[in-house]
């Protein structure tokens, strides 16, 4: 994960450690998590929508390919766990040292 900005690469880490405050603390206080067009906004969403569908179903997330798009990086990942399992792909947008949003679809 070299190629990745250190707060996606924070982020991914704590998803893959299962470590949900670790994951939120990686989003800035105003952060989104847009899942195929769910958009949950601030620290107490994010850790609702994660804790039915993405660490708390131990999710796992094997990095395949990095791109830069403008000021998104692109994510493919496969992702495994509890929940969905099969290729994704993860937009980020980072403000700063943390990611402002996070997009997923596949």
């Amino acid at each position: 994960m070299t190629d990745l900005p250190t707060p996606v690469a924070t982020l991914l880490a704590a998803a893959n450690a299962n470590d949900v405050d670790g994951f939120l603390a990686a989003f800035t206080a105003a952060g989104v998590v847009d899942d195929w067009g769910r958009e949950f906004r601030g620290a107490d969403a994010i850790r609702d929508w994660s804790d039915a569908e993405f660490i708390g179903v131990q999710v796992a997330l094997d990095v395949t390919e990095v791109q830069q798009r403008g000021d998104e990086t692109i994510v493919t990942a496969q992702v495994g766990g509890d929940g969905f399992n099969g290729p994704s792909h993860f937009a980020f947008t980072v403000d700063g040292d943390r990611v402002a949003r996070m997009a997923i679809r596949a």
